[in-house]
């Protein structure tokens, strides 16, 4: 059989299971399987493909069907400019969220030398976006979970940003290290009850530590803006991203810890998304 049947089949299969992406997917499976990029496989789609290639696409095909994210199955996923090594100890980074790399690098234009904590620094995909297009800043970054640290420090290495961050396993309430210019975090925020809710692939196979917000879903977030509220510079920038129905509860929550609302920012689906604003 060759590639462009293969990826045809096994984008069949996967419609099947009504995953609306079933043709990027088998592209993206078969990509792996031979060990070379999309642009190759479309290239050469006429190739054929040995047996051993072949069962083993099709396990990758299987274990989509089941419900798991193909960052997971390949262990990355494209994110701003880059490409970020995932595991299931991770999130997998969220196009919405690059709202906050964009707008971090439109508001620090004029920084020459800043220093930027990331609270719940996951794969590390939002600060290492921002330390790479910008080579006088030093980061910070924080998370509970070790194995979190350790896919952060293997994605700055390859980005090649290592030099300029520092990694520290901690709870956010714990942490007491340094002032900083800008804090972003994205905060677990969905609420406890409605995770199980969630798409098959986030709520079956995504880490709880990095969606479940609490009873209110506000959990982490009080603790973030708590915390940022004391690390922070005067005039200092945290840039926060919410869910989509929290807008008003945390711009409360900001203004009670001495916060100046800049901006509020809408994601791809025109939700409220990312929070803006200044230390006075």
């Amino acid at each position: 059989m060759n590639i462009n049947s293969a990826i045809k089949e096994g984008s069949e299969i996967l419609k099947s299971k009504l995953i609306s992406s079933s043709q990027l997917d088998s592209e993206i499976l078969m990509a792996k399987t031979i060990n070379k990029d999309r642009k190759y496989i479309l290239l050469n789609s006429n190739n054929h493909l040995n047996k051993n290639d072949l069962n083993y696409f099709y396990r990758l095909i299987k274990k989509r069907s089941s419900g798991h994210p193909v960052a997971y199955i390949t262990n990355k996923k494209f994110f701003w400019n880059s490409e970020f090594y995932v595991t299931h100890d991770t999130l997998i980074p969220r196009p919405d969220t690059e709202l906050i790399v964009e707008n971090i690098l439109n508001l620090t234009k004029q920084k020459n030398k800043i220093n930027i904590l990331d609270i719940g620094i996951g794969s590390g995909c939002i600060l290492l976006s921002i330390l790479k297009e910008r080579i006088n800043f030093n980061g910070t970054g924080i998370d509970i979970s070790q194995k979190c640290l350790n896919i952060s420090k293997i994605n700055a290495i390859n980005h090649k940003v290592s030099s300029r961050l520092k990694l520290y396993k901690s709870d956010v309430d714990k942490f007491n290290l340094g002032k900083y210019d800008l804090i972003v975090s994205n905060p677990p925020y969905i609420k406890k009850s409605k995770i199980k809710y969630l798409e098959k692939d986030v709520a079956e196979f995504e880490p709880k530590l990095a969606l479940d917000g609490g009873l209110d879903g506000l959990s982490e977030i009080r603790k973030v803006i708590k915390k940022s509220s004391e690390l922070i510079k005067k005039n200092g920038k945290l840039v926060l991203e919410i869910g989509f129905d929290q807008k008003n509860k945390v711009i409360n929550l900001l203004s009670k810890k001495g916060f100046y609302i800049n901006s509020t920012l809408k994601d791809i689906a025109q939700n409220d998304r990312c929070i803006i604003s200044t230390k006075i």
